[in-house]
């Protein structure tokens, strides 16, 4: 049970354009859990023809097929992804197999493979690695079961109410499930569930219990969002007790919390630096040194020169003394990633790129 956090279930209307709420439900059972490991692939890029020495450790990558007619495609992207082994094709293409994750909410081919002549291959940092003539998954691997989940005492309406009760048999299609802070508004996303059973509740008449399929929250978002049932905390650094995953999902609620008009550029803010460990506190830290206790400024670096444009608190120009800077001087950079991980002098040209001056203090 999630501890008296209530949650909004919403889908689209009719035409698919709007919003709706379908249900408002007192409780969820089963929402948090480790999740599954994820489902590791092999793919063949045949016919590959280099533009860059590939690493044997590729980490992320995007695949774009290429058409005669230059229609636009979308990109699909494999996660975590190293090459396995590679097989002279001619004299200048070789065969590719690489192992990889496929990226969360994607199909299982990019989009236009029938149609593409071909495909490209960038990293993470959009650099060209190569092209390729086919792209085949060289062996089929089972899917893990669903993440069940149980919705409690759900107040129904709209067109779930329609299906649930037999008056319509329309497809539940686009539909997100939010955590309500006391007061009844957004604390922060829960996920994508997917309604596949219901029954009468026990919680009251005219309430439904739902079965869901969907991913499962961290468990470690049970402690953060009692942190953020009040509202806004009033405290800072109540992020700094998690490791990075539990700070990266901190900002969820962090940005659910956004207020307040911008103040002018030109402003002096204060980092409280005790706690930057690493990438994702610092990004909580400097969230807080903007916007106060619980504040937000982006989770990444885009994110954060995304903000620093506007409708997040500040606009540059604007000061920032680092106060403890020496413990991400110390700290950051060190983390055994597959991507590079920012470091401190990273973030200092970052920021001074940006039109942030900083003060080491």
């Amino acid at each position: 049970m999630t501890a008296g956090t209530r949650f909004a279930l919403w889908g689209e209307d009719d035409d698919h354009e709007d919003e709706q709420l379908w249900a408002l439900c007192e409780d969820a059972e089963n929402l948090f859990a480790d999740p599954p490991e994820p489902v590791r692939r092999r793919y063949e890029l045949r016919g590959f023809t280099a533009e860059h020495e590939m690493p044997a450790a590729l980490g992320f990558l995007v695949v774009k097929p290429l058409h005669e007619d230059g229609a636009p495609t979308r990109e699909w992207y494999l996660e975590l992804a190293r090459v396995l082994t590679t097989r002279a094709r001619g004299a200048s293409r070789q065969d590719v197999t690489v192992e990889a994750v496929r990226s969360d909410h994607q199909p299982p081919h990019p989009a236009g493979s029938a149609a593409a002549v071909g495909f490209s291959l960038s990293d993470h940092e959009d650099r060209l690695l190569g092209h390729f003539q086919e792209l085949a998954e060289a062996t089929a691997v089972e899917e893990p079961p669903p993440h069940v989940v149980r919705l409690l005492g759900c107040e129904v309406r709209g067109p779930l109410l329609d299906v649930l009760e037999g008056r319509q048999g329309r497809p539940l299609r686009y539909r997100h499930l939010d955590a309500l802070d006391a007061s009844g508004g957004l604390l922060a996303g829960a996920g994508h569930p997917h309604v596949v059973d219901w029954q009468p509740s026990a919680r009251g008449p005219g309430l439904y219990d739902l079965t869901v399929h969907m991913e499962p929250q961290p468990p470690v978002v049970a402690d953060i969002w009692p942190l953020w049932r009040e509202g806004r905390p009033a405290v800072p650094n109540l992020w700094a007790p998690f490791d990075g995953t539990g700070r990266e999902l901190w900002l969820d609620p962090a940005l659910a919390h956004m207020e307040g008009p911008d103040r002018p550029a030109g402003g002096t803010y204060r980092l409280d630096g005790r706690f930057v460990t690493d990438t994702e506190g610092f990004f909580c830290a400097l969230g807080e040194a903007v916007n106060g206790p619980g504040g937000y400024f982006g989770r990444c670096l885009n994110g954060v020169a995304d903000a620093l444009c506007g409708g997040f608190g500040a606009r540059r120009p604007f000061t920032l003394v680092w106060h403890d800077h020496e413990v991400a001087r110390r700290s950051l950079g060190l983390q055994p990633l597959v991507w590079h991980s920012a470091t401190f002098h990273d973030l200092l040209a970052f920021l001074e790129e940006e039109g942030v001056e900083v003060v080491l203090a």
